[in-house]
């Protein structure tokens, strides 16, 4: 299913909102996405969001947010908001953005 190499693989632009920053949210995310084979970047933002970019293989990308949904076992996600982005991280593997 498919037209190419690149066919399978996705990208997302993610923000998350609710209880997601001082609760290891991002190290959590970033454990998950590296079981996964997923690339890219999570950051706390100002706001008191977390926001990501993910890109891998389309299924593990979706697993991905699934589990963003409930995030970690302290964590009250209110919101997960995924939107497509052509930003593909520029190096493999998942870090975390200060």
């Amino acid at each position: 299913m498919g037209n190419g190499p690149d066919s399978a693989t996705t990208a997302k632009h993610v923000v998350v909102t609710g209880r997601v920053q001082g609760v290891w949210f991002r190290a959590w995310t970033r454990d998950q996405a590296q079981a996964l084979g997923v690339s890219g970047w999570v950051r706390n933002r100002s706001d008191g969001s977390v926001e990501a970019v993910v890109a891998g293989p389309h299924e593990a990308v979706q697993t991905l947010i699934e589990a963003l949904h409930k995030g970690p076992r302290a964590a009250k996600v209110k919101e997960v908001r995924v939107t497509e982005t052509t930003e593909l991280p520029s190096e493999t593997g998942f870090r975390i953005n200060r």
